[in-house]
């Protein structure tokens, strides 16, 4: 009696688990997508530089969040079918897609705080690249990207400490905000929605970890006590 009741919880838990995780996959997929075809991404990423490093994390971050939000989908998928028709197979597969998910996850939040500044340096790069060549010559290229950039996120050239402000900032500036700035800022919003995401992530990962792992067990020790199928009477 108490092994059963034991599983009924386990499933109550392991349903609501696998809803959040839904979610959350959903949310991760939003999130990749918006990050790959969002304006302020975009206009630093297609910028034909030879050493746009951004270019690189631009896409792998895409390519990588795509796949981690279809290992929480498909967890999410086999737990809820494991927990209703009490299947060890799809238990054991639901524990195999939260493992693979939380192997991803873990590198991810490691990188994200042992690399903090990778992501803002490289965007701020290729803009210092573009800033400094239009400065150089003017050229109608670079100078478009770069009114596309001030524009994107309404802001305005490098503030020097002495003051002056290039020809090239009063004719490409809707704003008179500092471009490092709002792109600083801007960045540290976006990574901060990340980690929190990832952090959520982890948590849920582990719990359906736990839960799928103890419902293998319970289904399996339950199999000899609640057997199911046709018993045979034979005479003697």
């Amino acid at each position: 009696m108490g092994l059963r009741c034991g599983m009924r919880t386990t499933k109550c838990q392991l349903l609501v688990t696998s809803l959040c995780v839904m979610l959350l996959g959903l949310s991760i997929a939003t999130l990749s997508t918006v990050t790959h075809y969002g304006l302020h991404f975009t206009l630093l990423s297609n910028i034909s530089l030879e050493s746009n490093s951004y270019r690189v994390i631009h896409h792998a971050a895409f390519y990588f969040g795509i796949c981690l939000s279809m290992t929480l989908i498909l967890a999410a998928l086999l737990s809820s079918a494991a927990t209703v028709r009490e299947s060890q197979l799809l238990t054991a597969m639901g524990f195999f897609c939260f493992a693979l998910a939380f192997c991803g996850l873990i590198p991810a939040a490691c990188w994200r705080y042992t690399h903090s500044t990778e992501v803002e340096d490289s965007m701020m790069d290729v803009y210092d690249l573009v800033y400094e060549e239009v400065r150089r010559n003017a050229s109608s290229f670079r100078r478009h990207e770069l009114t596309a950039i001030h524009e994107a996120f309404l802001c305005c050239g490098k503030h020097s400490p002495f003051g002056d402000t290039a020809n090239v900032e009063t004719k490409t500036c809707p704003s008179s905000q500092d471009c490092l700035q709002e792109i600083r800022d801007f960045l540290k919003k976006h990574m901060d929605f990340v980690s929190t995401l990832l952090g959520i992530a982890i948590v849920f990962t582990v719990y359906g970890m736990i839960l799928t792992s103890f419902l293998w067990f319970s289904i399996h020790f339950s199999s000899n006590l609640d057997r199911k199928g046709k018993y045979i009477l034979r005479k003697r």
